[in-house]
């Protein structure tokens, strides 16, 4: 190859190193107008997403502290006016009626499917809990009402409305219960067993107390979801103007749901007061719920 055959060369090199670094050019400004037009979009989808909760909590907490008062602790509600006294007492007993029920029902069948359970059983009974956090509440409610309210003759009752909201909190207790046993090291069960502890021991020993942690996040998040339903409540428990009982059968229980439920609707100045408070109580009762079950979750993983 003459010389000037190899300059020519060189130069034809330089120039296909040229366009390739140009096309290179383009294209990663292509890529990155495309990704900063991706991120504009789901910006704003977010924004758009947090605007209505973000408006109805600033709603709900203007509102319902202005609406605080001493007196709605210390008396009962009494038509559309007085206190939430006997909503607040009903709340905390159908939630806890409801978590005493399907707390430790939730908690075996998750140990029997993480640990004991054939894959077919298995399969079928994380399909049933999947159907049943689907089935809507009103339906549960409806259910409740044909069956313990009117089929059993409990009428409108405390362990009717108990039992509708541990229909509601089972299938999430199920699940977290599972995925915390799950998530345990192999290498400690087999470790037990290899001392020769049995499996049921290795379960209450070792896993058990390693998952613990998951195990009540799933159970406060249970809570907050029991906290906050309505429709289920309204067809077993009803509603009453007293304080609760403690009477399982044939008595109707108040519950703060009801009073965002119906109140706001009434056109009187008492009852939307009655309304933003129990919704305060309630935004307030989640959130602490799930900032307990957040900060165990961070402390599981941090262990």
């Amino acid at each position: 190859m003459t010389t000037h055959e190899a300059a020519e060369a060189a130069r034809l090199r330089l120039r296909h190193a040229e366009a390739v670094g140009a096309a290179s050019v383009r294209t990663r400004r292509a890529r990155s107008a495309r990704g900063y037009l991706v991120l504009g979009l789901a910006t704003v989808a977010i924004l758009a997403a947090l605007f209505p909760l973000v408006d109805i909590i600033a709603l709900v907490t203007v509102h319902g502290i202005a609406a605080m008062k001493l007196s709605l602790f210390t008396t009962v509600t009494s038509g559309v006016a007085g206190g939430l006294q006997n909503a607040i007492l009903g709340t905390l007993v159908l939630v806890a009626g409801g978590m005493i029920i399907a707390g430790p029902l939730g908690v075996f069948t998750g140990i029997y499917l993480a640990e004991w359970a054939e894959p077919r059983v298995a399969a079928v009974l994380r399909y049933l809990s999947d159907v049943l956090v689907g089935v809507p509440s009103i339906v549960i409610g409806y259910f409740g009402f044909a069956v313990f309210v009117t089929g059993l003759g409990w009428g409108f009752s405390l362990a009717a409305g108990a039992i509708a909201l541990a229909t509601f909190m089972l299938p999430y207790i199920v699940r977290t219960t599972e995925l915390a046993l799950t998530k345990v090291p192999g290498e400690l069960r087999e470790g037990s067993l290899a001392l020769g502890i049995t499996r049921g021991r290795t379960i209450h020993s070792v896993s058990l107390p390693v998952a613990a942690p998951g195990i009540l996040t799933g159970l406060l998040l249970a809570l907050g979801i029991g906290l906050g339903e309505t429709a289920p409540l309204i067809y077993t428990a009803s509603w009453s103007n007293y304080d609760p009982h403690l009477v399982p059968t044939h008595s109707p229980v108040g519950y703060l749901t009801y009073v965002v439920w119906t109140f706001i609707n009434q056109p009187f100045s008492a009852s939307h007061e009655l309304a933003y408070a129990a919704a305060l109580l309630l935004l307030i009762g989640v959130l602490v719920l799930n900032l307990v079950a957040r900060q165990l979750l961070v402390g599981r993983q941090a262990d």
